[in-house]
């Protein structure tokens, strides 16, 4: 064992461990979740970028001696590597606006570095975690670069999950460009279309979200690092910030460059919001196209079954052979609770108070979990039922024949009078609309022909 103080007391921590006492302190104060830092590389990930570009800095300064400079920041090149992310062991929501993920960074890197250079952790009158490796920082500065870094580290699954599913629904389109169905409108028969192009829809409205998820991320380029407490830049030298963030545009290859206003930024949560916003925008439109799937496959013989969804697994334990459209229906979940995580970060967001936001854990969570949530939901929406959706073509025809969606074709030729005269007495009678136009000697036989002629009703004239 060894013992460690702080400005509460002192503990007793055992000698093998590599965060210190205030991490201990934090383990004890927030048992809140199961969901643990260790379990968000991306965000060690961000901190360890972040002190390594600091202690960079602050070596050029020559306020920080470089044989701890090195080892600062061979210990962050091992968390940016995955090694020793066990020793992040503290709930991702807690109290203290971040100041306990920032310690546990601190001290971690701290005692790897410590070890790098020959003493035992705990040693801290060789390195120690605040006034070497938290220098020229705040939590208040570091943690939100390190949260922003963190979330454009994770985001590369999600955008390459999302592009695969939005390449399977184009394939799709191809394959069942030809296929005439009728498209509804507020659950009512409408106009003629293809399945192609419905399925062309659900590619294009998803392309969308990648481009916008691209350019909202944009804004965690500007960054508060070098602001410290409130932005004011107390404690750091006149150049600091612009070393460190260079420092850091270098290491991570993101180019990074200092808010407009330190002040504003260090207890603004705007960024996360519309980002959030974005997130939960993909959510939305994910679990609409898989509504409207459910809704194509019903059936199988007492619905409208113009699609089949892929059999994953049986569907009731007791209705033999009922098939359930399952992955739908957790697309459908994912997008609910992404829209849960998105009210919780915009009431955390309201929440700072004068020159701080102490809800940012909160914030960070949230992000963290939708952007899984959503990189997971593409991938098994992708693999398990949209590259395996075949076309009921028959019952497409069967449907398009007996509707009443072609009468919209005929307004330019007969008038909509006549034409709802038509959709009415079809109705009624039971008759096809093609009979009673004829019947009623409206058009001749070869124009009504040319009229309805599938192609044409699917496109402009």
């Amino acid at each position: 064992m060894r013992i460690e103080n702080d400005s509460l007391g002192t503990m007793a921590i055992e000698d093998n461990i590599l965060y210190g006492i205030q991490t201990s302190r934090a383990i004890d104060n927030f048992p809140i979740c199961n969901s643990i830092l260790n379990q968000y590389p991306s965000l060690i990930q961000g901190l360890a970028y972040v002190k390594a570009a600091c202690a960079q800095a602050n070596n050029q300064l020559g306020i920080l001696e470089s044989h701890k400079a090195d080892a600062i920041y061979a210990s962050c090149i091992d968390l940016i590597n995955g090694n020793h992310h066990c020793a992040f062991a503290i709930s991702m929501i807690q109290g203290g606006a971040g100041t306990s993920t920032n310690m546990n960074a601190n001290e971690v890197i701290a005692n790897l570095a410590l070890l790098k250079l020959g003493h035992r952790p705990g040693q801290y009158h060789y390195l120690h975690p605040i006034n070497d490796v938290n220098l020229s920082q705040s939590t208040n500065d570091a943690y939100p670069t390190a949260i922003r870094l963190g979330l454009l580290i994770e985001q590369p699954k999600l955008l390459a999950s999302l592009t695969k599913l939005v390449a399977s629904f184009k394939e799709k389109a191809k394959e069942f460009s030809d296929i005439h169905k009728v498209a509804r409108t507020q659950l009512q028969d409408a106009v003629p279309m293809t399945l192609g192009q419905e399925f062309g829809g659900f590619a294009a409205t998803l392309e969308d979200e990648l481009k916008l998820i691209e350019q909202f991320s944009k804004l965690f380029h500007k960054i508060n690092l070098g602001g410290t407490a409130v932005g004011t830049g107390i404690n750091t030298e006149s150049n600091y910030a612009e070393l460190a963030i260079e420092s850091l545009s270098q290491l991570t290859n993101i180019p990074f460059e200092q808010t407009h206003n330190l002040i504003a930024a260090s207890s603004d949560m705007g960024d996360f919001v519309t980002y959030s916003s974005a997130l939960k925008r993909l959510g939305i439109k994910l679990s609409k196209i898989a509504n409207d799937l459910r809704l194509l496959s019903m059936g199988p013989r007492a619905g409208i079954s113009e699609i089949n969804l892929p059999a994953k697994q049986p569907g009731s334990s007791i209705m033999p052979g009922k098939v359930n459209p399952v992955i739908p229906e957790v697309v459908s979940q994912v997008a609910y609770q992404v829209a849960g995580f998105d009210s919780a970060i915009c009431m955390a967001a309201e929440a700072g108070q004068l020159q701080l936001n102490a809800m940012e854990p909160l914030i960070a969570f949230n992000l963290f979990q939708s952007l899984a949530l959503l990189t997971n939901t593409c991938e098994v929406f992708n693999k398990h039922c949209i590259s395996g959706i075949t076309a009921n073509q028959a019952r497409c025809k069967e449907l398009f024949d007996n509707s009443l969606a072609m009468v919209t074709a005929l307004n330019p030729f007969i008038g909509y009078e006549a034409a709802s005269r038509i959709a009415k007495d079809a109705i009624a009678t039971g008759l096809s609309v093609k009979h009673l136009v004829l019947k009623q000697g409206l058009l001749s036989e070869q124009t009504l022909d040319d009229v309805l002629t599938p192609e044409k009703l699917t496109q402009p004239a």
